[in-house]
């Protein structure tokens, strides 16, 4: 009796680890560990031909921030306006039904520019951990809120706080480390990232002078012995002690405004930051250029809307225009492109998800495709049209927002709705 006591307990124990592996949530931008990867199995590998089952559809405002998913909830932020006055919005949904939890209304001035007809919102995306979710407004109201109910914990106001412009536009999104909640601003004096802790919201520390915006949303990676913030602005490339502020390297990387938005790619002992990569040192908080050799702009910087993805040996990368390429890791020398993932154009864009032995594209057209990336090409296996792209982006209608991905399921919107679809696999 007691051995087969002991054998059930082991069974169980081995489906509850499976479980945890097979499905996850997505706490914060490009997924539980900031990369874009996401490792659930028992995924679709052919879609419908009548298209994903949509669980839900849930309306919301407009804005270019993810959803994030975790607890058993869903969150995003929007901007609603009423001109002169304008709010920023926090949602909480159900992720099973998209029942509407709480809203949470943050009241902000509202842009000169602000059109109801092709409204904007915030870009910087939520990040959540146990019972509070943080998020970070296009102003820079910089909020903490209770997950439960939508309480307001603490509230800090980074225009005022660290002289910012009326209108900073803010995009990067923040990240947790540790006790820190930390953000991307571009703040005076010397606050360009300012650390915050996450439970009161009181400032730990802050640092750089680099330029007055900056839309890359940094990471932390562990390389050298030492955990490394690693921040892009159009100066440089920066890694700073993420407990201290505190510089470890520096490369310059002078480039326009608009152009320092891709998310830094840490592979192994690479960094990609858009189109440059470098080598990081093993024994110390150091790197060196890889490549390119040349500081010409163009060759440093892929795309000012992709986030490249690092598989193996090659990079694969959205071009600006809607090029994707594949390059050769070691060189940085171009294998291949393509022009069948997304129409060409100001503003295209290409996401790159891997999950198994292929990869989730989705495009600023709205659409989600599986393919095969390797050395020999793109291998497009099945498309399917996800959600309507609504912004309208010079002559080009877009969707700029970031998938999410938890729990077999896909979390898209626009800047009218949220949707939720099944992406299990019923084998």
């Amino acid at each position: 009796m007691n051995r087969l006591k002991i054998l059930h307990t082991i069974v169980a124990l081995a489906l509850l680890i499976s479980l945890a592996v097979q499905a996850a949530d997505w706490p914060q931008f490009r997924g539980p560990n900031r990369d874009g990867v996401w490792n659930e199995t028992g995924i679709l590998q052919t879609f419908p031909a009548e298209g994903l089952k949509v669980r839900w559809r849930a309306a919301v405002g407009a804005g270019n921030s993810s959803p994030v998913v975790t607890g058993g909830r869903v969150f995003v932020t929007d901007t609603i306006a009423e001109k002169p006055k304008a709010w920023e919005r926090v949602h909480s949904f159900d992720e099973k039904t998209g029942k509407q939890l709480w809203t949470f209304l943050d009241e902000i001035d509202c842009h000169p520019s602000f059109d109801p007809k092709n409204p904007s919102g915030p870009c910087p995306t939520p990040i959540a951990e146990g019972s509070r979710v943080f998020t970070l407004g296009a102003t820079g109201h910089l909020l903490c809120l209770d997950t439960r109910k939508g309480r307001l914990v603490w509230k800090r106001n980074l225009g005022q706080d660290y002289d910012l412009e009326k209108f900073p536009e803010l995009t990067a999104c923040p990240l947790i480390e540790g006790k820190l909640l930390i953000v991307l601003i571009c703040g005076k004096p010397g606050a360009c990232v300012v650390a915050f802790d996450k439970r009161t919201g009181k400032e730990v520390w802050r640092a750089l002078n680099d330029p007055p915006h900056a839309f890359s949303s940094p990471i932390v990676i562990s390389a050298g012995g030492k955990r490394q913030l690693i921040v892009w602005t159009p100066k440089a490339v920066t890694s700073l002690n993420p407990a201290t502020g505190q510089t470890w390297w520096r490369e310059e990387l002078v480039t326009r405004e608009d152009y320092a938005v891709a998310t830094p790619v840490r592979l192994g002992a690479r960094l990609l930051v858009s189109g440059l990569m470098f080598q990081l040192d093993r024994d110390k908080p150091a790197a060196s250029v890889l490549w390119p050799e040349s500081k010409a702009l163009s060759l440093r910087v892929l795309s000012h809307t992709c986030m490249p993805l690092i598989l193996g040996e090659h990079v694969y990368a959205g071009k600006m225009g809607g090029w994707l390429v594949c390059l050769d890791a070691r060189t940085g020398q171009q294998v291949w492109e393509t022009d069948q993932v997304t129409p060409q154009g100001n503003g295209a864009t290409i996401h790159l998800t891997p999950n198994g032995d292929s990869v989730l594209i989705f495009t600023d057209k709205g659409n989600l495709i599986r393919a095969r990336l390797d050395a020999d090409g793109y291998h497009e296996l099945n498309r399917v049209h996800l959600i309507e792209p609504d912004y309208q982006f010079g002559s080009r209608p877009v969707v700029f927002a970031p998938l999410a991905f938890a729990n077999r399921h896909v979390f898209a919107r626009n800047i009218h709705e949220l949707v939720c679809a099944s992406l299990a696999d019923k084998k």
